[in-house]
C-alpha cells in the first residue's frame, strides 16, 4: 500500500469515526473502539485469506491418517489464528439488513478469542450493542462493514497499527492530551530498530502503546531472516509489553494477533509494577515513554533496582518533615532511562549483550543536577552506544524537539556516535515531517559504518544504482509525450531547441547502461578478491562520476526551458493587457506549465537515488566511517568529559549550513512564480484601495 493509499485510507476511516460521533453518544474517547475492532476484523480475515489455501490443503492431507489434526490446530499453527465462517468478515457484510447486526459482530469475536485465547477479554463485544440501540443508528455496523471493506487485499505490515496511530492522534487532540504519551512515527521506530538490529530474542517495550515497536522488530527480522539463519542464528522472537491504559492494552494484543506475533501485554503502570521481572532480562528495549512526568512517588521507586542502580532523580531541596514520604520524583524520564539500562541482557556466553533504543525529550541529554549525576555514571559505565537528535514535527500531536538514546551492553569501544539528523526529513504537510526509507537507511549506515561493517555500505550503492538505473529506463518512456506537448504550445525556437536537446540526452541513455552493466561484470570478477573493498569503492565513485553530466546535461536544458515558457507567459501577458483582457493565464498556458511541472518531476524522480549516491560518498569518500561536520561524530570519554557528560549531539557534530535540495532551475521557476504572483497581488491591493477611497470619498461627498 503507498503512502497516498494509505492515506486516503485514513481518511476514509475518519469520515466513518466522525459519521458515528454525530450519530452515537459515544465520547471521543469510546468511539475508537468498535471502529478499530472492524478494522482488526478486516485484517484478520485479509490475513488468514493468505494461508487459508495452505491451510485446507494441510488438512486434506491429514485426513483420515493417524496425523490428522483439526482445522483450527493447523489454521493456529500457520497464520497464529482460526476464523470459523461466522467469524469471516464477507458472511458479516452478507448479513440481511434486518439481522442482529451486534449479536453477530459479537458472536465472531467471541470465536476469534476462544481458538486465541491470549486474545480473552481484548476484542471489543458489547460496544457494538451502544451503536443499534436506536432507530437512526442501527445501520451503523453495517455502513462500517462497508467502509471498511475498502482496505485493499495486499494491505500488510503495521498497517493497523499506522491506522490506530492516526486515530490516537486524533482523538488525542479531541481530547487535549500530549501526543508524547502516546506512540512514536512509524519511520521513527524503523530507524530506532535499523539502529539496534534486533535479531530474535525477547523483544521489551515497557510503555507498549499499540504494539507498534513490537511490529516493526518483526519486520526488521522478516526482511533479514535468511541470512540470520544461514549463521546460525535463532530468529524466533517474544514480545513483552506493558501498557497502563486498558483500551490500549486491547488494540495492543489485537495488533500482535493480526501480525503473527507471540507474546504477553501486561495492563500495568511500569513506575509501580515489574510484571515480567524485567531486571536483566531481555534481549532488545524499545520504547517512547511519556516525557517530563512529574508525579511518581519517590518511596515507590527509591528501592527498586529497576530504577536505583545508576541513581534516583531528586529534587534539590530535602522535603519538610510534613511532606516526608510523600515526594514526588522531579522528573521521571531518568527513571526510565534507568529503566531501560538494567532490563538488557549482560554479555555472556550465550548472548553478546543487550541493546536498546528509546525516545527521550531533548532537555534530558543536559539535564543538571541528580539527573546529571546518573547521566554521567551511565556514561562511566560504558552503557551507551550512541544518541541522535530528530527532526521537529515528527510526531502527530506535538512539535516538542526529541532525541533517541542507544544502549549496548556489548559496546566494544568506550567512545559514544552521536549523530544529527536534524535537516534530514521529507515532508507530509505543512505540520508534519517523517523519514523516507531512504533517509533511514542512509542514516542507519553510519552506526554499521562505525562498527567495521563497510560492504554494507557498497551493498546500499548498489541498491540504488539497481533502483536508480530502473527508474531512468522508466522515465525515459515519459520523456518524449511530455516533450511534445510542451513543444505543441510553445513558440519559442530557443525553448522548442532546449526541448529537441533535452530528448537527445534521454536518447543517449545507452551508453550509460553500458557503463553499468561493465560495472556489474567487473563487480562479480572482484568478489573474493584481496582489497575488495578498495576496488568496489572506487569503482562505485567512478560510475557515479559517469552519470554527472547526463543530469547536468537534463538541468541545463530544463533551465532554457523555464526561460522559454517565462517568455511566453511575459508575452501573453502583454498581449492580453493590449488588448484591454484580464491578465489570466489561457488554457494553453496552463496546461504548458503543467507538462513542464511533470518534466521537473520526471528528472528529479529518475535522479533521486544518484542523489543518496552523492550524499554517501561525500560524506564517506572511503567507504568507511569518519566524522563529518553537522551529521555524525564519534567521541572519546574526555571529550564528553569536557562537555560535562552532555549528551546533546549538536555540542559534538558541529553545524554545517545544509542546501535545501533545489537545483538551480528549480530555484529561479519557483522565484518567477512568485514574483508573478508578488505583481498581481500588488496590482490587485492598488485596485482596492482605489475603489476604497472612491467609496468614502462619495459617502462624504467629496
Amino acid at each position: 500500500m503507498t503512502r497516498d493509499q494509505l492515506k486516503q485510507l485514513e481518511n476514509d476511516l475518519w469520515s466513518a469515526a466522525d459519521n458515528l460521533r454525530a450519530n452515537s453518544d459515544l465520547k471521543a474517547s469510546e468511539y475508537s473502539t468498535p471502529v478499530l475492532g472492524l478494522i482488526f476484523l478486516k485484517f484478520a480475515d485479509i490475513n488468514y485469506r493468505r494461508y487459508e489455501q495452505a491451510i485446507l490443503a494441510e488438512f486434506d492431507q491429514l485426513k483420515g491418517t493417524r496425523r490428522e489434526k483439526p482445522l483450527a490446530e493447523i489454521a493456529i499453527g500457520k497464520c497464529g489464528f482460526y476464523l470459523p465462517r461466522h467469524a469471516r468478515y464477507q458472511h458479516l457484510l452478507d448479513l440481511p439488513e434486518d439481522a442482529d447486526i451486534a449479536k453477530a459482530i459479537e458472536t465472531a469475536m467471541e470465536s476469534i478469542e476462544y481458538y486465541k485465547p491470549e486474545l480473552s477479554g481484548s476484542l471489543p463485544k458489547e460496544e457494538y450493542y451502544r451503536l443499534t440501540r436506536t432507530p437512526e443508528t442501527r445501520s451503523l455496523p453495517f455502513d462500517l462493514l462497508r467502509q471498511f471493506d475498502n482496505i485493499p487485499d495486499d494491505a500488510s505490515g503495521d498497517v493497523f497499527g499506522q491506522i490506530y496511530e492516526y486515530f490516537l492522534g486524533k482523538f488525542a487532540l479531541a481530547e487535549g492530551q500530549g501526543g508524547g504519551e502516546f506512540f512514536t512515527p512509524r519511520s521513527v521506530v524503523r530507524l530506532m530498530v535499523e539502529i539496534i538490529e534486533p535479531h530474535g530474542g525477547t523483544v521489551f517495550d515497557p510503555a507498549c502503546g499499540s504494539g507498534g515497536m513490537f511490529v516493526q522488530s518483526k519486520d526488521f527480522i522478516d526482511r533479514h531472516r535468511q541470512g540470520l539463519e544461514a549463521q546460525g542464528k535463532d530468529t524466533s522472537v517474544f514480545v513483552y509489553g506493558q501498557e497502563k491504559q486498558g483500551e490500549t492494552v486491547k488494540l495492543a494484543r489485537m495488533n500482535l494477533a493480526v501480525n503473527g506475533l507471540r507474546g504477553e501485554i501486561a495492563p500495568a503502570i511500569t513506575y509501580y509494577t515489574d510484571a515480567f521481572d524485567a531486571f536483566g532480562r531481555f534481549d532488545y528495549v524499545l520504547a517512547n515513554p511519556p516525557f517530563n512526568v512529574d508525579d511518581v512517588s519517590l518511596s515507590a521507586v527509591e528501592k527498586d533496582r529497576r530504577f536505583n542502580t545508576y541513581g534516583i532523580p531528586r529534587k534539590k531541596t530535602k522535603a519538610s518533615k510534613s511532606e516526608q514520604g510523600k515526594e514526588s520524583v522531579p522528573n521521571a524520564n531518568y527513571l526510565w532511562i534507568n529503566l531501560f539500562a538494567t532490563s538488557l541482557k549482560a554479555p555472556s556466553e550465550r548472548s553478546p549483550g543487550g541493546r536498546a533504543a528509546l525516545v527521550m525529550a531533548n532537555s534530558a541529554s543536559d539535564a543538571r543536577h541528580a539527573e546529571a549525576d546518573i547521566r554521567q555514571t551511565l556514561i562511566e559505565k560504558n552503557l551507551i552506544y550512541g544518541m541522535l537528535s530528530l527532526p521537529s514535527n515528527m510526531f502527530y500531536t506535538v512539535t516538542l524537539p526529541a532525541t533517541l538514546w542507544f544502549f549496548d551492553k556489548g559496546k566494544r569501544d568506550d567512545k559514544i556516535l552521536f549523530i544529527d539528523a536534524r535537516n534530514i526529513f521529507t515532508p507530509i504537510d505543512r505540520a508534519h515531517r517523517e523519514f523516507s526509507q531512504e533517509q533511514i537507511q542512509n542514516i542507519a549506515i553510519i552506526s554499521r559504518l562505525h562498527k567495521g561493517r563497510r560492504a554494507e555500505f557498497l551493498a546500499l550503492i548498489d541498491g540504488y544504482f539497481a533502483a536508480g538505473m530502473a527508474r531512468l529506463a522508466e522515465n525515459q518512456a515519459q520523456v518524449e509525450p511530455v516533450s511534445e506537448q510542451i513543444l505543441a504550445v510553445l513558440a519559442d525556437q530557443a525553448g522548442a531547441d532546449a526541448v529537441a536537446a533535452l530528448v537527445r540526452i534521454w536518447e543517449d541513455l545507452a551508453p550509460l547502461q553500458q557503463a553499468y552493466a561493465t560495472y556489474l561484470a567487473k563487480n562479480d570478477e572482484m568478489e573474493g578478491a584481496p582489497g575488495v573493498i578498495e576496488a568496489k569503492n572506487q569503482a562505485q565513485r567512478t560510475l557515479r562520476a559517469t552519470f554527472d553530466p547526463f543530469f547536468a546535461g537534463l538541468h541545463a536544458c530544463l533551465k532554457q526551458i523555464d526561460k522559454a515558457v517565462r517568455r511566453h507567459e511575459k508575452a501573453y501577458a502583454e498581449q492580453a493587457k493590449a488588448a484591454g483582457k484580464r491578465q489570466t493565464a489561457d488554457r494553453a498556458t496552463r496546461q504548458l506549465k503543467m507538462a513542464l511541472e511533470a518534466l521537473h518531476a520526471e528528472v528529479k524522480n529518475a535522479e533521486s537515488n544518484f542523489g543518496h549516491i552523492h550524499w554517501l560518498q561525500e560524506r564517506f569518500p572511503e567507504a568507511r566511517y569518519e566524522d563529518v561536520t553537522g551529521l555524525c561524530k564519534l567521541a572519546d570519554p574526555e571529550e564528553v568529559k569536557e562537555q560535562d557528560y552532555s549528551l546533546n549531539p549538536g555540542r559534538y557534530v558541529g553545524v554545517v549550513i545544509e542546501e535545501d535540495g533545489k537545483t538551480e532551475e528549480e530555484f529561479l521557476y519557483e522565484l518567477s512564480t512568485m514574483n508573478d504572483e508578488l505583481v498581481t497581488l500588488s496590482k490587485a491591493s492598488a485596485h482596492l484601495e482605489d475603489m476604497i477611497r472612491s467609496n468614502i470619498e462619495a459617502m462624504i461627498g467629496e
